[in-house]
């Protein structure tokens, strides 16, 4: 989960990739997979699709025991919202989804009101403001 993503295991960051728009994207969903290499597209094995992913830097160490490096991938379900916008996560989002927007190179990123499915108050919007959740 998002949530339980510390800025220290992202800190060898170097670039996110994204694969697709993410203005198109209330929110994608994070979490921190185990792969073989410090960047490159990984190999993506759950449903739905990978909209983005995590380059990290030279100074990234692997794994004694295993060889392999943490590194975020961002992803989307079939019953995600952007695939089913009055399905499940209508009007709220998984544990693990941050908004895209407020994701950077060793940057978690947060959850904000786009990405729970309400959209910010009118005086907000006029204001340009958005805050995090």
């Amino acid at each position: 989960m998002s949530s339980l993503i510390t800025e220290d295991e992202i800190s060898h960051e170097s670039q996110l990739v994204w694969l697709e728009d993410i203005d198109d994207l209330d929110y994608v969903r994070q979490s921190l997979d185990r792969l073989p290499t410090r960047k490159g597209k990984p190999a993506y094995h759950r449903d739905g699709r990978m909209v983005g992913y995590a380059i990290l830097g030279p100074t990234a160490k692997a794994s004694r025991a295993s060889g392999t490096f943490r590194r975020r991938v961002f992803w989307l379900l079939p019953h995600d919202r952007d695939s089913q916008p009055d399905g499940l996560y209508a009007k709220s989002a998984p544990a693990e989804a941050v908004d895209p927007r407020t994701l950077e190179a060793c940057v978690k990123g947060y959850k904000t009101e786009r990405s729970e499915g309400g959209p910010p108050s009118s005086a907000m919007q006029q204001l340009g403001i958005t805050l995090p959740l």
